[in-house]
């Protein structure tokens, strides 16, 4: 990093990053299992409420009221079911229930990470954190996106630590629920949490995001008629019967990638449709007589999630109206779990985008970070579609994320943090 041209109190600032604090916090809080929906992601959120106590910011914690924001027309959808989830956010001046002035930047993160897969294929168990001789965190949640909470708060910690009163107020964001649809996000917009800016720290490998495609979860049934299996003939497998769908699903996915925006274009696929899971039969044998597909529909920048579902109907109705079977045995579409719109960088296109941009390349000495889009949905859309000018800019590799070589560059965490820390001394100094 050079300093020639930083402020004395911008040194002073990050003199206080301290990567030993940085790596120590970071096991620490992947070392919770707060996978979504679990009694983990409920305890985080008071740790987390307890550190920041220490850093005398104003906190509010508070449970979230699961019924009433479920049955908001806005709601986005969850993958899996919860009976408590709590809200947090902490900010240098008045925050309680969302009252007090409106923060000039927000730095918001998701405490909540998806479940571990399968132990095996992991080199050590997926909450015991390590770091390799090279330099990285592994750890289910490091990059997704335990990294991005810590740097949050330790660029707070250092301009605590240094003694910086900033003129304008800035706030933290902390939230569940982002891997299963946005709960979080949308019970803290909700409560009256606000922000002139907002920087999410999700992984981006130096690049900085600025819009997110859309995923809608959906569940397409698939009858067929069940026989004893010496006797398929005289039935029909739902499996069978499903392959043409699938098919229709592999060429819609192709259609809608044809021509994507310049945000998305380099990525193989930028809207993907991809089956999760499927469940048929009970007996093997047994024809199987029915068939349930699970799986999400990638929406494009600047589509609405209405036309994007309709899409798909539209698809696999026209498939079926062509196979002799499902036309008088129609499959049926639902719309379930999360449903994630698509998001872009609103208000302001420059200031925040342009802040930190210019605070990575004097963290970094190297070039300015390219700007893209993302094919995946985050909460990014929430405070986009709430008037809040939000981009992802954060450490480590998305490609990483949900996977058994989940990790993190500890240099790179280091590395934003600083430039979070130049980020709050400018926008609110």
């Amino acid at each position: 990093m050079s300093h020639r041209d930083l402020s004395d109190l911008e040194l002073r600032a990050l003199a206080f990053v301290d990567e030993r604090e940085l790596v120590r916090d970071l096991l620490d809080l992947v070392a919770i299992p707060s996978v979504v929906g679990s009694d983990a992601e409920c305890d985080v959120q008071h740790l987390l409420a307890k550190q920041l106590r220490e850093l005398d910011l104003d906190v509010d914690l508070w449970q979230l009221d699961l019924p009433t924001l479920s049955a908001d027309p806005g709601f986005p959808g969850m993958e899996v079911p919860r009976v408590e989830a709590w809200g947090l956010v902490a900010g240098s001046g008045p925050v309680a229930g969302g009252e007090g002035p409106e923060p000039e930047l927000v730095l918001q993160g998701h405490v909540d990470v998806v479940p571990e897969g399968d132990p095996h294929q992991w080199r050590t168990a997926p909450f015991q954190p390590y770091v390799d001789a090279a330099g990285a965190l592994h750890g289910r949640g490091a990059c997704d996106m335990k990294a991005g909470v810590v740097a949050n708060i330790a660029a707070v910690r250092a301009i605590r630590a240094a003694g910086i009163e900033l003129a304008r107020p800035y706030a933290l964001h902390l939230v569940v629920g982002e891997e299963d649809g946005g709960l979080g996000a949308f019970a803290t917009l909700a409560r009256g949490h606000r922000g002139r800016a907002c920087v999410i720290t999700e992984p981006t490998s130096g690049t900085i995001t600025t819009a997110n495609a859309g995923a809608l979860t959906f569940e397409l049934r698939v009858p067929g008629a069940a026989t004893h299996g010496s006797t398929a003939y005289a039935g029909h497998s739902a499996i069978d019967a499903y392959l043409p769908l699938h098919a229709a699903l592999a060429d819609l996915e192709r259609r809608r990638n044809a021509d994507v925006h310049p945000l998305m274009a380099e990525y193989p696929v930028a809207y993907p449709i991809s089956v999760g899971r499927l469940r048929a039969g009970d007996w093997a044998s047994t024809v199987p007589d029915l068939l349930v597909a699970e799986g999400r529909l990638g929406v494009a920048l600047g589509e609405d999630a209405a036309d994007a579902r309709a899409a798909l109907e539209e698809a696999v109705a026209e498939a079926a109206a062509r196979d002799p079977w499902l036309r008088d045995h129609a499959p049926v579409v639902a719309w379930t779990g999360g449903q994630f719109g698509a998001g872009q960088y609103a208000g302001d296109a420059g200031a925040l985008h342009d802040l930190v941009a210019a605070a990575h390349v004097d963290v970094t000495g190297g070039p300015r970070p390219r700007e893209r889009g993302a094919p995946y949905g985050s909460d990014l859309r929430l405070y986009a579609a709430a008037g809040t000018p939000t981009l992802h800019y954060g450490p480590g590799d998305v490609r990483l994320a949900h996977s058994p070589h989940e990790a993190v560059p500890v240099p790179e965490l280091v590395a934003v943090t600083e430039t979070l820390v130049l980020s709050l001394l400018r926008a609110c100094g």
